[in-house]
């Protein structure tokens, strides 16, 4: 008797201890939403160019549409980024890429935008709102300085 006690005391809490990282696991997976945004294209228009961007579904890139039409002056930063401090804060939920692509498009902390042009490794954490769908030209349409760019809805 004692023995069957002890067999279904070890089966219940391996059970719950497999139910419950598998929980842990679905909340990763539901927090970390690479796929498009539905109606999430909008466009960047910087020295006459203009480029098309495919927005992430998640909360950071949804509220970042909701402040569109937006012109603003980015200023350049380490020769592979231009970034803008936001008025506002956006919800943030960052983590650490590892690489930045030429052409991502994403927060820094909850107000920097940042728009990268080159591809690199970072230790550094960001939300990612998006990325360019072509960067063709980009490098040369951001340009070596700061520079005016309009984000607007496509």
């Amino acid at each position: 008797m004692k023995y069957s006690f002890l067999m279904m005391l070890a089966f219940m809490s391996t059970f719950m201890s497999s139910a419950s990282s598998c929980n842990k696991e679905d909340d990763k997976i539901n927090t970390e939403n690479n796929a498009p945004l539905a109606n999430g294209k909008i466009k960047i228009k910087a020295n006459s160019q203009t480029f098309i961007v495919t927005l992430l579904d998640n909360n950071s890139a949804k509220a970042f549409k909701e402040l569109l039409p937006l012109t603003i002056n980015m200023i350049e930063l380490n020769g592979n980024e231009k970034y803008y401090d936001l008025p506002e804060s956006i919800p943030t939920n960052s983590s650490n890429p590892g690489t930045i692509k030429n052409g991502d498009l994403m927060l820094y902390g909850s107000k920097t935008l940042v728009l990268f042009y080159k591809t690199f490794s970072t230790s550094y954490s960001y939300i990612k709102l998006g990325t360019i769908d072509d960067v063709t030209g980009l490098t040369t349409a951001l340009g070596s300085g700061n520079v005016t760019v309009t984000f607007e809805l496509e």
